[in-house]
């Protein structure tokens, strides 16, 4: 059943990407898939690494993510009993570094640095809002689109009005941009800034390698074009001399080739788009 009104393909991948994040949201659920990193664990052994769990909040916290398929519980006997990644769970792991990589350069900064735990637990809370990731991806599409355009393809069949409240807060929490009350909407820098880490998660919801998010049909990077080469393009039709070249002295060396003099200038870095002072609220 669609959610949306995108297209059926788009709209399953924001249906995967809108229950990957449910799945790791919840609070302390990265900080358990963390501390089981390494070798499976004992229950005692997980607890003594997220010691500010009491005992009747990590019990459950195991169980659902146990059921959400990230963590395995293996029962060597009826008292050895050991906790450990799955292979999906693994897969998932690298996508935390592109969240902590997003938060520095767009969240706004604190007075003191933050671990990079916290960084992605700050970046999870905005993308789990109501409607989130919805509204990011058409908005990507888009380029930009009103209240009521954004609400008849995000939640058809509901009253338009509805679209502002989630609106609202993504406008508050920097990802969204709009000039004023009845201007278009677009993505912030901050917003658009999001493509590497959802394009991840769309990879990994749908099984495939993370690395496949710069293919990516909304959020992927466009390949650049090849440089033209001219020397290449088509034979000179410049006359041929009527007197060959003036041999090289036989006691030197002729001039080597070098690689730049084959292209007339360096492409010069594009600059980074400006951001507004303090950047997207935590």
């Amino acid at each position: 059943m669609a959610l949306t009104g995108l297209p059926p393909d788009t709209d399953a991948d924001v249906a995967r990407v809108t229950e990957a994040l449910a799945m790791i949201t919840p609070r302390w659920n990265v900080r358990i898939l963390l501390a089981l990193s390494g070798q499976p664990l004992r229950y005692s052994e997980l607890a003594a690494k997220v010691s500010w769990l009491r005992d009747g909040q990590l019990h459950p916290k195991l169980r659902q993510l146990c059921d959400a398929g990230l963590v395995q519980r293996t029962e060597h006997t009826s008292r050895h009993v050991t906790y450990g990644h799955t292979d999906r769970a693994a897969t998932l792991l690298p996508v935390l570094p592109l969240m902590v990589t997003w938060a520095e350069r767009y969240l706004e900064k604190s007075d003191q640095p933050l671990p990079a735990i916290e960084q992605v637990e700050d970046s999870l809370t905005l993308l789990t809002r109501r409607h989130a990731a919805a509204i990011l991806w058409v908005l990507k599409i888009r380029g930009e689109a009103s209240g009521r355009a954004l609400a008849q393809t995000v939640m058809p069949g509901s009253d338009w009005t509805n679209i502002y409240p989630p609106l609202r807060q993504l406008v508050d929490d920097g990802l969204v941009g709009t000039d004023g009350i009845g201007q278009p909407y677009r993505l912030s820098a901050a917003g658009d800034g999001l493509g590497p880490v959802l394009g991840a998660l769309s990879a990994w919801s749908a099984g495939q390698p993370i690395t496949q998010a710069e293919e990516h049909p909304v959020w992927g990077r466009p390949r650049a074009a090849p440089e033209e080469r001219m020397w290449l393009s088509s034979q000179t039709r410049t006359p041929a001399p009527t007197t060959a070249p003036a041999p090289y002295p036989t006691d030197q060396t002729p001039p080597a080739w070098q690689r730049t003099a084959l292209f007339s200038h360096a492409t010069p870095p594009r600059p980074l788009a400006a951001l507004p002072t303090g950047g997207p609220r935590r």
